[in-house]
Parts: C-alpha cells; structure tokens; sequence
C-alpha cells in the first residue's frame, strides 16, 4: 500500500446558516447579497450551526477512503474508524456565513505557519502539499533537503489563489513536483496540471463538468477544491487513467456531504456507466478497463516479478541447491517473494505459474487475492511450453487449443495480465529462420487476441536467447526483424496495442560468444533497436533478464534506461536476476526466510533505481 504525507492546515469551520426572516439582506445591481454589520450593539440570528474539520483533514479524510495510507505530517490528528480525530491545539477557527448558496468567511488575519515532520522510519511514496498549506521558503528548504535523501518519494503540489505564485521558492518547488493542480491561473508552463474550474476539471486532455447545484447542503468551494484535488492524487495512485481520475474527483466533489466524502466502492458504482463518455473514442468499458490495467502494470519507478517458472524450471533450481521438489517447497518459496515487506512499492504486477495461482497465503487467502489486496496486479503464464517444428531443430511455443476457457477461468480467479513466451535459439550453425520467426509471430498474436476478449492484458514475450554464440549486431538483426513479425501479426489480428505490453531481451552479443558487450553498448544498442522496431501506440515494454548475471542485468537495465526517454514506459520483468540471492539464502528452509526477502527486496530496490536516469 502507497504512503501518502500531507503538509497542510488543519481548519474547524463553523458553518452559520443566518436566519433570512429575521436578518434584512438587500441585493445591489450585481447580484449581491448584503448585510449590516453594524458594530452598535445589535445582533444577528442564525437557524443552524454545523462545525467540521477543514483544509487538511479533507484530504486525509478522501485519501483515506480510497484505501491510501495517509497522515497529515506533524499533526496530532487521524482519520480512524471512518471519523476524523484531531487536538484542537492543531488547529485554525474560520467562521463561514451562509445565505441561501451563498458564503463569506471569517478568517484569522495572519495565515497559520504549516510544519511538517521529517519521516524517519516509514518513507513515505508521496508527499502532498495540501491547499491549505503556507508553503513558506524554509518549508520548502526542507523539503527539497528531504528529496535529496529519498529521491523517489514524489511531490504532488496544490497551488492556489492563496499562494504568491511568482515566489521563487514556489517555482522551485512546482518545477520539482510529479503533480500540480491548481485552481488558479499559473505563471508558467508545467506538465501533470489538474485544473480547477468553477464548472469544469481538466487533466491531460480529459476535460469534464461539474456543479454544487443539486446539492442539499452547503458545502464551500474551497472544501470541494480540496476534494476534487485529493482524488485526483488518490486516484493516480491507485493507477487510475486521467478520464477515471476526474470522473472519480466529479463525482466525489458532487456527491459528498459535511459529513463525509465517499469510499471508492461508492464513487467506482458512481462512475461505471459515464467512463466511456469522456473518451472521445467510442470505447467499451471492457476495452477501457484493459487499458487502464496496462497502464497500471506500467506504472513509472516499478516493475514485474516473474514468478512463473514452470515444473521443469524450477525442478532445475531446487535441484542445483539440494532441496526438495515439492508442492510445499515450491509454495514456501513463491510466499517468500509474495510477503516481503513494501513489495507494492516496487513491483505492478506478478506472473504467476498455474500451481502458484491455485496455492494459498499464510491467511488463507489465495496468492491472487493477497497480492491484488496489496494493489499488485496478478498475472499467469499461460503458454505450455516449447516444441520442435516438424523436421526442424527450431521451436514454437504450444497452447492456444482450450485457451479462451483457460483465461475465462483465470479472470474470474481474479487475474488481470498473461504472459506468453516464444524463444528463438542462435548460434553458428543455427539462425532464426523466416518461417520460425513468422509462426511465432502469429501463435504470440492469436494468444493477445483471446487474451483481449477475455478481458486480460497480455504480454507478448519474444526471446532471443541469450545462452547462444552471436555478435551484438547479429541480435541487432534478428531482434529486429522478430519484433517486426510479431507487431505485423498483431495489427493483423487487430490487438488493441494500447492494451499490450512486450517482453523482450535486451540487445546484447550472445553468452557463449569472445566478446561480451558493456553495458555502455547494450544500452544503446536496446533503444536504438526498440525506437526502430517498437510502434510508440505499445502500453509498455518490459525487460526479461535472460540469464544475465543478478549484477549485469541491473547494470544493463541503468544503461537502458540513460538513453530513454522513450515513446512508451520502459521497465523491468526480471525471474532469476531478482531471485537467486533469495534462493541461496533460503536453501529450502523457512528459518531463512528473513535474510532470502532481504537479498530479495535488495535486488528490487537496485532495479527500481535503475529505472532512473543518472
């Protein structure tokens, strides 16, 4: 589960609704409402009072029932049990006039200072600066000397009316931030801007209306700015597209009340059958779900654990270190992986093998279910392995007969991607011949499309071998002319690529051959080769290690990723090169399981800092 730190203001407001048969209101020509205040001893009525928390709380309170972990940094204050709970110490008194739809504030004269507590132990994924902070230079200060020690923790930024947007400590930290949304006009250009209409919202290039008309209570601009803000964040968290993202914040901001917002089950219900409107595109919601999910599973600074090895794969491992192969063994493993600590923070999603996915967690719950209560996508192989053509040392990958009833039976397991590998061995005496690389091709795209139809997201995994003797330039070739197959295949059968993703070897001379590459040289070799053969409509491609070594492939994917950026996200879906200081250090006994998730999360953290640019 993410972790979210809001730097705010905590408010209590006390909405006074003045009482119109006793108080004299008069409208001037524009439509205002006005009131004598005169301060002669005189007083006025009100019919009802209602104090709630404000400012902060709210974005605590939206995040909170979207299933985020939030708190608000340095503040004494909780939401638990559905309620918000704060020391009044903490807070800031505002008095809010209400006259039919109507507010005026009253308001301290001098803004609170905003502090913030640096996180010590529990780094948080998010810090969000909420529009009721006073972002002042020494806060600022503080937070960029905090991104200097935890550069993956992500700014998002609400920038308001309220804030000197020409400071230069506000541009200093709007140009660091993954997220602005703003209600005000901006100074300046920036990118990731949700904006803040009187009657529109507008992320990306999705625009949608809004209004506070029908509602029964009154609720002020600034508390539904507040809301429409924190579930945008929550939403693009939780791997939201940016259509889901602002039909989410509409339907929050129009159907929450002074008592509370909404949960996500609520708001999903809300917006199931308005998704499709604001596509532009005619798209089903099935389509749409698909390619909200690639989206997910290419979610920047993660990646995806291979955790698929079949009976003979895996047969080979246990082997070499002298443990048993059994369904307990192989169970105990796999839960190794599944239970490591923060696992959601550096993996989208895990490819199950058909056992894996039939097996159960320490709760009871099976491995599908726990990982997707975790916010990881679960995944499953679902090819069946290689086989020779006939009369030909070449292979191709077996499977497709009963496979759209295999993958009805994994969605309603709960699965959400498949994986499908095709495997081209080279050499000096063999050499991926046309035929091969054509009927491949097509059994990988006729797989993606009953994949698409049962509402599941796959990844096409063409490999050209790493254990073979060929030259760098030689897998320059071949991989090029093996990815042009398979993209014509699949726009043959009209898989929708947004909804795709490749799994693919990096480019690099063969392990049996003289000269290894650098990484130097497999980093550029990998993206020149996917900007020339990868159509840019792709999801996502993702980076089989293929035998590397744990190091190489960490080191190779740093090179990748230094000579992006690319059309499409670019990310890691390593087996072995995550895995073997796991299982050097279990050796097949649960008493180990402690230091095996620790060489196992180490290997994790590396390979997400490898996703960054340096």
């Amino acid at each position: 589960m993410q972790k979210v730190a809001i730097i705010g203001n905590i408010t209590k407001d006390i909405y006074l609704r003045l009482d119109n048969r006793v108080n004299k209101f008069e409208e001037d020509e524009h439509h205002i409402k006005w009131l004598d205040f005169a301060f002669n001893g005189s007083s006025h009525d009100y019919f009802s009072r209602v104090a709630i928390y404000g400012g902060a709380s709210i974005s605590l309170e939206v995040l909170s029932r979207l299933g985020i972990k939030a708190e608000i940094s340095g503040a004494p204050a909780t939401f638990l049990d559905g309620q918000f709970v704060a020391k009044d110490s903490t807070t800031v008194y505002r008095y809010i006039l209400c006259q039919d739809d109507n507010v005026s504030y009253i308001a301290p004269s001098h803004r609170h200072e905003t502090t913030w507590k640096m996180p010590k132990d529990d780094t948080p994924d998010w810090i969000y600066i909420d529009r009721s902070a006073n972002v002042t230079p020494n806060l600022v200060r503080e937070l960029m000397d905090y991104l200097d020690i935890e550069p993956n923790c992500k700014i998002a930024f609400f920038i308001s009316e309220n804030v000197n947007q020409y400071a230069n400590h506000i541009r200093e930290l709007a140009e660091h931030a993954a997220l602005i949304i703003t209600d005000t006009k901006l100074d300046a250009q920036y990118s990731n801007v949700v904006k803040i209409f009187s009657n529109t919202i507008e992320y990306h290039d999705k625009s949608i209306t809004w209004s506070l008309n029908e509602r029964e209570d009154l609720m002020t601009h600034l508390s539904t700015h507040l809301t429409i803000g924190a579930t945008v964040l929550g939403a693009i968290i939780l791997g939201k597209s940016p259509s889901e993202a602002i039909l989410l914040a509409k339907a929050n901001a129009e159907g929450a009340r002074l008592s509370g917002t909404l949960n996500i089950d609520t708001l999903e219900a809300e917006i199931a059958d308005d998704y499709y409107k604001i596509q532009g595109k005619g798209k089903d919601l099935k389509v749409l779900e698909l390619e909200a999910n690639a989206k997910k599973l290419m979610t920047p600074g993660k990646g995806i654990l291979a955790a698929d090895e079949s009976g003979g794969s895996i047969h080979k491992k246990f082997e070499s270190m002298n443990i048993p192969d059994d369904e307990q063994h192989r169970r105990d493993y796999r839960n190794i992986f599944f239970t490591t600590p923060d696992l959601e923070k550096y993996v989208n999603g895990v490819i199950l093998f058909d056992e894996t996915a039939r097996q159960h967690a320490d709760d009871g719950s099976t491995f599908i279910d726990f990982l997707t209560r975790k916010g990881i996508i679960a995944g499953i192989k679902v090819d069946q392995g290689l086989v020779n053509f006939e009369n030909s040392p070449e292979k191709y990958t077996q499977g497709l007969d009963g496979l759209p009833e295999r993958l009805k039976e994994y969605y309603d397991m709960g699965a959400r991607f498949a994986k499908w590998r095709a495997a081209f061995e080279m050499n000096q005496d063999l050499k991926p011949s046309d035929m091969a690389i054509k009927k491949n091709a097509e059994i990988l795209s006729h797989y993606a499309s009953y994949c698409q139809s049962a509402g599941i997201v796959p990844i096409v995994e063409p490999e050209l071998v790493y254990d073979g003797y060929y030259t760098i330039e030689q897998n320059i070739e071949y991989t090029g002319k093996i990815l042009d197959a398979l993209f014509e295949a699949l726009r043959g059968d009209g898989v929708n690529l947004a909804a795709c993703i490749l799994k693919v070897n990096m480019v690099l001379a063969g392990k049996k051959y003289e000269t290894q590459s650098t990484p130097a040289e497999v980093g550029k070799a990998t993206a020149d080769v996917l900007r020339d053969h990868v159509p840019s409509s792709l999801a996502g491609v993702v980076f089989l290690s293929g035998g590397q070594t744990v190091e190489q492939a960490t080191e190779n994917l740093q090179e990748v990723t230094n000579n992006g950026p690319f059309p499409w996200p670019v990310t890691f879906s390593f087996a072995r090169a995550l895995q073997d200081p796991a299982l050097k250090a279990w050796q097949g006994n649960n008493d180990n399981a402690d230091a095996a998730r620790e060489g196992f999360k180490a290997r994790l953290i590396a390979n997400c800092e490898a996703l960054i640019k340096k």
